[in-house]
Formats: C-alpha cells, structure tokens, sequence
C-alpha cells in the first residue's frame, strides 16, 4: 500500500516539578532549602532515512508523545530529563503545519533532521529562591508543557525522469522495460493506482550512468481540479528533472488526434499549483510516441511534425519490440546528466 498523505499530533514532553525539600541532616543545625529541579521535558524529533518510502507508518499512529521530565528531588537532586523521540519519514516529505498550511521542512536529502515540538523546561527547586531575608523558602516552580503541535506530512518522490500521459499510454509497459520496476500492466484505464519507480542503467562500466524515473497514474482533462486521479500524484513529479511525455499513436486508444492529447495534458500540467518554483509544463521534455508496432502512420507523422514546431526532443518506441527503446534511454540521460551537475 502506497500512502502518500498523513497527519499526525506531536506533544512534547512537559517538564518535571520542582521540588520543596529542606535538609535535615545530623550535626547540620540550619539546614536549609534543598528542592531539586525537575526535569526537562523531552523534545520530538523528525528525521528523513532511506528505510522508508511510504507514510504508511504514520496511517495507524498518528499520535506520538516524548516523555515527561521527571520531578526534582530533595538533597538539591535534579530530575532525570524525558527521553526524546525520533519520527522517521521517507526523503522527499514535504511538512506543513496543519493550521496554517505553512511549510516548515522540506526532507530532500537523507538523515536531515529538525525538532518539531520541544519539551518543556523542569520548574524550579525551593533552592532558588531563598535570599538573606527569606531563608526558609516554600516556594517552588511547576514545569513548563511541553509543546503540542499537527502536522500534516506529504511525500513526493525524488526522482529524474517523469512518465505522463492519458491513461493506458504505455507508461507502466516502458517503465518494466527500461528498468527492473514491475509494476501491474492491463489493457484498461487506470491500471497504475500508485507510483512506480525504476532505475535505469546505460552504458557499462567505468563511465555507466543510471537514473530513476518515476511512473505516475495516468492523467485526463480536469486532473489538476481532481479528476481522475491526477490531483492526488501530480506532487510527484515536482520534483524531477525531465518530462517524458508517452502519446499513444495506434488506434487502440479511440482518441483520433495525438496532438490533442499532447495539449490536454501539457495544459494540465501547466495548471496544476503545487510547491514547485515553476509550473511543470516548463521542465526540460521529450516528446514519446508509443505502441509503434502497431502505430498509425498519420497519427505517428502528425506527433512528430508537432513535436519538430515546438522544437522539442521526439522518439518514438515501440516497449513490445524493443524498437527505439536504447535509443530513448541514451537521451534520457543525457538530459538528465547536465540537469545534475
């Protein structure tokens, strides 16, 4: 199960009493205040590690408390301080506050990590508050609440290369072919209910170069408001470096026009608002004609002269045969390669 989404409530541990204590030892006539401090309160940590990759963790625990400190103690003995806690989520979680909507931390690389709720500080002995004129203080601190706090947690994938298109375009058939990914592959809309990410390897070694792409569900007009399932995975291609826009040209699909299909999407992808500096629609993009082995040449010639105009890179592959499928891998990377450095 791919979970994307979260909220969660963090509270940080409050701080230990401190505590009203007067010594009262042989052969020590005035003995005096001798309240330790409490404790203080431990804080919440949120750490990004490569062990994860869904939220799903948070799904059925969306509460975490740190531990309290304790409270201080007579002979001016101070509190044990509360053990902190680490939350862990995967690298590319976005956090927000979840009453404001503010981001407060962008997890991109691993082992980042930031306090998200700090404890409270221990009150105060009786020991402090005695003065020349106030020797037997019984006065004492209560400790501080530690803070309390909801978040809500988003995960987009970090990945280079970005599959989009209509749904049933060949996207989850390219991504099995050009990398180990294997991800569900059937011959009707929406197969893919979740992202998929392969690695992909060219050359050989000592100079080989790899990248990840990611496969996303399939979009349709309207996605960026909702429909289909384009609004809930469009995140995840924020955060890449290069579109492979699939069109499929045979005439499996039953839309006539492949230049329609390629403006609907690019103008959901030009619609869509998410975190990105810039919409997606102006990242660095190859054009993929697909299904050639059973393509329509008119339809095929027609993508191709669009694609020429607007001076964008064109394939076309066929994932069945393997037809044109090194070639796009080599152009991939080499669009991928200069994006990285």
């Amino acid at each position: 199960m791919f979970i994307d989404e979260a909220k969660i409530r963090v509270k940080a541990g409050d701080g230990g009493n401190g505590c009203m204590a007067f010594r009262r030892e042989k052969f020590v006539p005035r003995g005096g205040p001798s309240g330790g401090d409490g404790g203080r309160g431990g804080d919440v940590f949120m750490e990004s590690t490569q062990r994860h990759n869904t939220l799903i963790h948070f799904r059925y625990n969306p509460e975490h408390k740190a531990q309290r400190g304790e409270h201080g103690m007579g002979s001016n003995c101070t509190g044990q301080d509360g053990r902190a806690i680490v939350l862990q989520v995967p690298v590319g979680t976005a956090l927000y506050d979840a009453e404001t909507g503010e981001l407060v931390h962008d997890f991109k690389e691993p082992d980042e990590r930031i306090v998200v709720a700090r404890g409270g500080r221990g009150g105060r002995g009786n020991q402090h508050f005695a003065t020349s004129t106030h020797q037997a203080p019984r006065e004492h601190e209560l400790g501080r609440p530690g803070e309390e706090r909801a978040y809500r947690l988003e995960l987009k994938l970090l990945a280079d290369v970005g599959l989009v298109g209509y749904p049933n375009a060949g996207k989850s058939t390219l991504i099995s072919r050009i990398s180990a990914a294997r991800p569900k592959i059937a011959d009707y809309p929406f197969t893919t209910l979740e992202p998929n990410l392969g690695v992909v390897t060219v050359g050989e070694e000592p100079e080989q170069q790899s990248f990840v792409v990611a496969d996303v569900p399939g979009l349709i007009e309207g996605a960026h408001l909702g429909a289909g399932l384009g609004a809930q995975f469009l995140r995840h291609i924020e955060r890449t470096r290069v579109l492979a826009h699939l069109v499929d040209v045979s005439d499996a699909s039953g839309r006539p026009d492949p230049v329609e299909d390629f403006r609907v999407i690019n103008n959901e992808l030009a619609n869509f608002t998410g975190g990105s500096e810039f919409p997606l629609a102006q990242k660095p993009m190859i054009v993929v004609a697909t299904k050639i082995d059973s393509a329509n040449p008119v339809k095929l010639k027609k993508l191709a002269a669009h694609a020429k105009r607007r001076k964008l890179e064109f394939h076309a592959v066929s994932a069945v045969t393997g037809e044109g499928i090194d070639e796009l891998k080599w152009a991939l990377a080499r669009r991928v390669q200069p994006e990285k450095s």
